[in-house]
């Protein structure tokens, strides 16, 4: 459940800015029907600046509600502040979600230390399984191998989404962690060359619209059938990168309304609608992936 390709789940939103639970449980069965692997319910890709605890925890449990048991649901639990990350992951417990994924605390920018205590301390409040969330682009600081071969001694911390784009973290992070522990991309564009040195699959925004060909890029690298999963790739790498050409999600909601995937690409602010200029740029990506 915790390898291939796993969707960083848009959060579907009715015109109100609430949640949209026909959007959803459309999502989560073309995913389910799609092969991906498992759902990351209120990521940063769901929106989770901008939702309210209770919100928060409203759509992560209406996703596992309406999952069904039919795919896993790991709930994002990140925030910069370490009371409220227990808070929020306590919620979970007995929920049905299989784990969380806690991103590095954004803004505040803590020491090494203060990333190891952070963590430490979320791990130890709950038994769900832990999984870190490296993204110095969004957080403002990184969080080096060192410090991850510190946590992943953790009982409960199983692995790490790594989306500095820096491949060298795999190998660097390999030789400090045992076999067990989870190297999962969170890049799209280099998440098949991330899976080749020797990754578990990627937390993917790409899926949200591709669904099955992210499940099968991430198939045929499991198996070794490297040529074939890059001339897939290629066919998606204008995808992995125009979905950033403005901030995410509001690229990837655009397009999953444009494909029937969802009502309305409704955003809470300071998230505003796709521009006019931009519209056209994400049109073409879908063309030129063969989704159109």
């Amino acid at each position: 459940m915790f390898t291939g390709s796993i969707v960083a789940l848009v959060t579907p939103m009715d015109d109100n800015g609430d949640l949209c639970r026909d959007s959803l449980k459309k999502l989560i069965n073309y995913h389910i029907d799609s092969g991906t692997s498992a759902i990351v319910s209120v990521g940063t890709t769901g929106e989770s600046a901008t939702l309210s605890h209770a919100e928060h925890v409203e759509v992560v449990k209406a996703t596992v509600e309406l999952a069904e048991g039919r795919i896993p649901v790991i709930a994002g639990t990140g925030t910069n502040a370490t009371a409220e990350g227990i808070e929020l992951t306590r919620h979970f417990e007995d929920s049905g979600v299989v784990g969380c994924l806690t991103v590095v605390p954004y803004y505040n920018r803590p020491t090494q230390e203060g990333m190891f205590q952070h963590f430490k301390a979320i791990a130890e409040s709950s038994a769900l399984p832990q999984i870190l969330y490296n993204v110095p682009s969004r957080t403002g600081c990184d969080m080096l191998p060192e410090t991850v071969a510190r946590l992943a001694e953790i009982e409960n911390i199983i692995g790490i989404k790594e989306a500095t784009g820096n491949l060298s973290r795999v190998s660097q992070i390999q030789e400090l962690v045992d076999d067990k522990f989870i190297l999962l991309s969170g890049d799209d564009a280099s998440a098949l060359d991330f899976m080749q040195l020797g990754g578990s699959g990627v937390i993917s925004v790409t899926a949200n619209i591709a669904a099955r060909e992210m499940a099968d890029l991430c198939q045929l690298a499991k198996q070794g059938h490297y040529a074939e999963a890059r001339h897939l790739n290629q066919r998606l790498m204008v995808l992995h990168h125009t979905l950033f050409c403005e901030p995410n999600p509001i690229p990837v909601k655009w397009a999953a309304k444009q494909l029937g995937l969802i009502a309305n690409d409704t955003l809470r602010l300071p998230m505003t609608p796709l521009t006019a200029n931009a519209a056209p740029v994400v049109e073409k990506a879908l063309r030129d992936a063969g989704l159109r």
